[in-house]
């Protein structure tokens, strides 16, 4: 499991460098010799996709989602577990259906690519519902661990205390 969790961790972070540096690189080259970087804008939207559906998986798995947590704050032990069984499960419900609905995405792109280049969608769409599919799969393994008791956590440390990361 903690190889899958330190691919996810490194697709989404290579994607976020790779925006970072493909910005920088276009606003150095416009600022410095008059030139872009072909593609660099629907490269960039691409990548962030990709940043975000990967980034979606680490999220759901350690239950880091943004949230409001009035309720699951006032809860007893037992009772926050509940919430986070409750909130892991709609957040798996909406995953599954949303990584098919990728892929359909994926297999409708046809021969469409980007401005300049002409370099396929499909293949940056396609790790895009890769990304779609580990979220929907580490929401399930979530709530397979909450269902057993124990909570995923991003520190190795607190990985079996219960309630550390939750999904309310």
């Amino acid at each position: 499991m903690k190889r899958l969790l330190s691919a996810v961790e490194t697709m989404a972070a290579l994607s976020l460098l790779l925006i970072a540096v493909l910005t920088a690189g276009n606003v150095l080259l416009r600022y410095t010799f008059s030139v872009q970087i072909p593609d660099w804008f629907d490269g960039s939207r691409m990548l962030q996709g990709i940043a975000l559906f990967w980034g979606i998986a680490l999220a759901t798995y350690y239950g880091t989602h943004i949230c409001v947590d009035l309720l699951w704050e006032g809860l007893n032990t037992a009772g926050r577990r509940r919430v986070d069984l409750i909130a892991t499960t709609v957040t798996a419900a909406f995953l599954m259906p949303m990584a098919w609905m990728v892929w359909v995405k994926v297999g409708g792109t046809g021969s469409q690519g980007t401005m300049d280049l002409r370099i396929p969608l499909q293949w940056f769409y396609a790790a895009a519902a890769v990304g779609a599919c580990v979220a929907a799969l580490l929401a399930l393994v979530r709530l397979m661990h909450l269902a057993q008791g124990r909570a995923a956590s991003v520190d190795v440390a607190d990985d079996d205390v219960s309630g550390v990361a939750h999904g309310s």
